[in-house]
């Protein structure tokens, strides 16, 4: 008997639904300490492949008999092995298709909801990375928000939904993760749009995502005007869409907010990152639905799998916009950071237009977890 390779969207699907599984994940106990695949009704057991590989009979009592069982490693190899001997016992095991380097690559589109005159907002959920992308369709055309750089998923469902993209925008330069923005503009003939501030050592001709520019999706209208929205980034921008939605980039999410230092400009940019949060967004209104670029907990996805949170309710919850001395705020964003992303300074250079790393080298620096926030 073997085991059954499970896809990395199927453990989507299970995360969002909330369904149970055992999770036997053969990587070094750092490398699972510091990110694993994260779900409400996931157990876990983490023991390294090299510890199994004269059999699985010691860890067989720990695994439980009514569960879904999935052994996964980082790119496959090893999960099949240890699958396969664990399938010897049991039916239902599976090993992950990919490893974790497929769970870093996978997103899933959810619908946020209706716009009006049709229109509709689709977010993109990154779950293995943390990453959300999104797309506003109304009327035949579309706009894409901070695309990962996976572009056929955005052109191939633009295509399923039989409309065209027109503008595709970065809210900032990101450090985290590659952008797919310019790439989808130059496949599809989009205008690419990047806040000049960040973009003063790009190689690549850009517009430039200016102070109280407006661009009409359709009948949809995609503002970027009193939302110039700095602190993350000098050039961070804010999206504000059919009056409802609060596209906030890097700069606040539903648990957290953004980090200022990934730019090494932490003390520079401490009190844009507070105006923004304390004063740029308290001006606008409460019932926005507040729709970030990034989550960093599972416990940030509702139950349908989107991140979305009212204004007002991270008003209320979020610790990160009541913190009431400046000074504590200062201290909390520049002294008490968590670890950087991985290869964050490799990532903006190829985000400049600087270098261009092959697929597999581009995989080997976005792998880890989320690392724009403070929290």
């Amino acid at each position: 008997m073997t085991a059954t390779k499970m896809t990395a969207a199927q453990v989507a699907r299970k995360v969002i639904e909330n369904k149970e599984l055992f999770i036997i994940d053969v990587r070094n106990q750092d490398a699972f300490e510091d990110w694993k695949i994260e779900g409400h009704n996931f157990n876990y057991l983490n023991v390294p492949y090299f510890e199994l590989l004269d059999g699985v009979e010691e860890i067989l009592p720990k695994i439980p008999a009514n569960q879904d069982v999935l052994v996964l490693c980082a790119k496959e190899g090893s999960s099949v092995f240890v699958a396969n001997m664990i399938a010897e016992t049991r039916q239902d095991v599976y090993y992950l298709e990919g490893g974790m380097k497929s769970w870093s690559t996978y997103l899933e589109p959810i619908k946020v909801g209706d716009l009006s005159s049709g229109g509709e907002l689709y977010q993109f959920v990154r779950l293995g990375k943390g990453c959300l992308s999104y797309m506003v369709i109304s009327e035949g055309e579309a706009a894409i928000i901070d695309a990962v750089r996976f572009t056929d998923v955005f052109i191939n469902f633009a295509k399923e939904k039989n409309v065209t993209i027109k503008h595709v925008f970065d809210t900032h330069l990101h450090a985290d993760h590659i952008s797919g923005g310019r790439q989808i503009a130059e496949l599809t003939g989009a205008t690419y749009y990047l806040p000049p501030k960040d973009a003063e050592e790009v190689t690549f001709e850009f517009t430039s995502l200016e102070d109280n520019l407006k661009v009409q999706i359709g009948a949809s209208q995609l503002e970027v005007g009193a939302l110039y929205s700095p602190g993350h980034t000098i050039g961070s921008t804010s999206f504000i869409v059919d009056e409802k939605y609060l596209l906030t980039g890097d700069i606040l999410f539903i648990d957290s907010i953004g980090r200022p230092d990934l730019a090494g400009k932490a003390e520079d940019w401490v009190g844009d990152l507070r105006e923004t949060l304390y004063k740029r967004y308290r001006e606008l209104a409460k019932d926005l639905i507040v729709l970030p670029a990034h989550f960093m907990i599972i416990d940030e996805l509702n139950e349908d799998g989107t991140v979305a949170k009212p204004l007002s309710e991270l008003f209320n919850a979020n610790h990160g916009l009541n913190i009431s001395d400046e000074e504590e705020f200062r201290k909390t964003v520049t002294e008490q950071l968590p670890p950087q992303p991985n290869a964050y300074q490799q990532i903006r250079q190829v985000n400049m237009g600087k270098i261009t790393p092959d697929d597999e080298e581009q995989t080997e620096m976005e792998i880890g977890p989320n690392r724009c926030a403070v929290r």
